[in-house]
């Protein structure tokens, strides 16, 4: 949404803002800024305070640098943000060899050449400080009780609140806070949502990610390492099978690592699954001289889910819009969320303030409803794939033949990889990129 800054406006009569965000994460943040820069009031809640942890591989891949490219947020390395040239790929191969392959952004990319790495922790607060910075009002250690309904209508009209304290304790008296359109961007757990009757859907694919930092020699790593080998315990003479999901290595820039790993959450024995168990033997697997030792661990492994696919819909109903993680934006072909989750806001935003501007509740309703239509439109198709990607690997067999005869292969692994970050340019020439739009656009957008 490209607009140029101007000065806020007052709320509406009878409002305390245009537009109530609830949640400061890369969706909530985004979608502020750019209504604050439309000229609308919005109120940013977060029940925490910044700085605040966040569990993420903080690596961001050239789709992401668009976002913050709309954003007009600068990201100099002074300030912490590692640029790194692409993605390495490590696997494992029968007869215990490895094959490791390099493939930069741009060769795949035909935006940024470039992706990022920026600790959550700080990439969260940066957002949110630009949002202010646009005019959002920011009220941290704010947590949302529960939204408020028009008696009449059933609209959701504002929401409930209650003050934190620093122990994540509920304090005070119940305040209402109220707006014509609410954002809910509170993560995977959805509340504002589930209180709405939205449920996760169970036709989506889940995954669970772990990670941790480490004191490392690799901390300067100038590429994103995904490795592509993560096994179960195996079973008496019988090696682990090899398991649907990839290992990540990101260097930090401040002298820490960030090492974690995603997997699919809905396969055949995933519930059984011990993930922090699994990253152990993992990282147990690794050069010494790499430091990733528990002396070397700087902080507890921390674990979460990933939301991908739509896996809550819809995205829009009742006066209350969905972005990020809260609406399952994670992309299934690699667990990637924060550029979607910023794309999926970027697009709520817009439709919004045409929404702001429409002359009456009819208009208003018509222009809200764009934002499923459009979000769709950019990624439906591709979550589509995304899906049948997903039921595939989720077979160990077919992990296997791919990473044993598509690693060595060059050409093979490009194309692998801009389908995997989503980089395909439908305006291009190239073979890969027509290839992947053709499939994109026969997908159809469920």
């Amino acid at each position: 949404m490209a607009v140029s800054p101007v000065p806020s406006v007052a709320a509406p009569q009878g409002h305390d803002a245009d537009v109530i965000v609830v949640g400061a994460g890369p969706a909530g943040s985004t979608a502020a800024h750019h209504l604050a820069a439309a000229g609308r009031s919005v109120l940013l809640l977060e029940k925490t305070a910044f700085p605040r942890e966040k569990v993420c591989g903080d690596g961001l891949t050239p789709r992401a640098v668009v976002e913050l490219e709309h954003l007009g947020l600068k990201t100099p390395a002074a300030d912490g943000w590692l640029p790194n040239r692409g993605l390495r790929l490590m696997g494992g191969l029968d007869g215990g060899r490895r094959v490791r392959m390099e493939v930069a952004w741009s060769e795949v990319s035909d935006g940024p050449a470039h992706g990022l790495v920026h600790t959550r922790a700080r990439f969260d607060e940066a957002l949110a400080r630009h949002a202010v910075a646009a005019g959002a009002e920011l009220r941290e250690r704010t947590s949302v009780t529960g939204p408020v309904l028009d008696e009449r209508t059933g609209q959701v009209v504002g929401v409930r609140v209650r003050r934190v304290d620093e122990k994540g304790r509920r304090v005070g008296d119940e305040q209402v806070l109220r707006a014509p359109v609410v954002v809910a961007a509170d993560g995977v757990g959805g509340r504002l949502a589930l209180a709405l009757g939205l449920h996760q859907r169970p036709d989506r694919p889940l995954g669970v990610a772990v990670r941790t930092y480490f004191r490392s020699p690799r901390h300067d790593d100038d590429w994103m390492e995904s490795w592509l080998e993560l096994r179960d315990k195996p079973t008496g003479s019988r090696p682990g099978a090899q398991l649907p999901g990839y290992g990540w290595v990101f260097g930090v820039g401040d002298g820490r690592s960030n090492v974690g790993l995603g997997v699919l959450d809905n396969t055949a024995g995933a519930a059984d699954l011990d993930y922090r168990d699994l990253l152990r033997r993992w990282i147990s697997s690794m050069p010494a001289e790499w430091s990733f030792t528990p002396e070397q661990q700087d902080g507890p492994v921390r674990g979460a889910a990933l939301p991908m696919a739509f896996n809550r819909t819809p995205h829009y109903t009742r006066g209350v819009v969905l972005v990020g993680d809260a609406g399952g934006m994670v992309n299934p072909f690699n667990g990637e969320g924060i550029a979607y989750a910023m794309q999926s806001a970027r697009l709520a935003a817009r439709s919004i303030d045409e929404a702001l501007a429409a002359p009456d509740p009819v208009a208003r309703e018509r222009a809200l409803l764009t934002y499923p239509d459009a979000v769709r439109a950019d990624l439906g198709g591709y979550y589509t794939l995304g899906r049948v990607f997903v039921a595939l690997i989720a077979h160990p067999e077919v992990m296997r033949i791919a990473t044993r005869y598509g690693l060595p292969r060059a050409g093979l692994m490009r194309l692998v990889v801009k389908l995997l970050a989503n980089l395909a340019d439908p305006t291009s020439r190239d073979a890969s990129d027509r290839v992947i739009t053709a499939l994109q656009r026969l997908a159809p957008a469920a």
